[in-house]
């Protein structure tokens, strides 16, 4: 009897372990920095912000135009006071002013030097109707998963955590310079039961929100 309790405890205490992982919520971690220059509230509130198209060191060049419209969401979600125009109205602009090439030389030139060439940059926030340009890197994102507990062999629950480290440059088309910037480390992990992970999509939307909050 007390052998057959002994394992009627211990299977319930595994069936409660399981039924706490899987319900338990997302720890998410992060570290902020950002560097106000001279964006102020009133000018971002009145001459609008433009997403210009993002670069990644990730090797994830397919996820860019997920990158920004995401961003572009929370950021009109959040911040409704701002007029922002969205990657693909800005593409469509720069394309139809036939600045196609200036534009592709001048995110050239961005990944080699750290600097948007000024005229084009002044061209583009013409074109776009921003005086404030957007510029996004993916500078990290992975994802991992680990197992945390087993029994006979079998897995029971494995942490699940994602890993995403993303910078915003805010860029005047009026006189070239940096407006602002900010970056965010965010590390987000939880234990589950079944295979998904933490999306892409969710990790951006949650590290857009820490960047965000810090603008004037």
């Amino acid at each position: 009897m007390k052998f057959g309790s002994s394992i009627c405890r211990s299977i319930v205490g595994v069936a409660a372990t399981v039924l706490l992982a899987a319900c338990s919520a997302p720890q998410i971690l992060s570290t902020v920095q950002t560097q106000p220059l001279s964006l102020t509230r009133p000018n971002l509130n009145k001459f609008g912000i433009a997403f210009m198209t993002p670069s990644s060191v990730t090797g994830q060049e397919e996820d860019k135009q997920a990158l920004a419209l995401a961003f572009g969401e929370v950021l009109r979600s959040d911040r409704p006071d701002i007029r922002v125009v969205s990657l693909p109205a800005t593409l469509s602009a720069v394309n139809r002013a036939g600045l196609s090439a200036d534009y592709r030389r001048m995110l050239d030139d961005y990944r080699a030097t750290g600097l948007l060439d000024r005229r084009i940059l002044q061209q583009v926030g013409r074109v776009a109707g921003a005086r404030y340009l957007a510029q996004l890197k993916l500078a990290g994102f992975r994802q991992e998963s680990k197992e945390r507990w087993g029994a006979f062999g079998l897995r029971i629950f494995q942490t699940k955590s994602t890993v995403v480290r993303l910078f915003l440059q805010i860029w005047d088309s009026d006189d070239g310079s940096i407006a602002w910037e900010g970056t965010v480390e965010l590390t987000s992990s939880h234990d589950s039961t079944d295979e998904g992970t933490v999306t892409f999509h969710s990790a951006i939307v949650d590290s857009a929100r820490r960047l965000i909050e810090r603008l004037p």
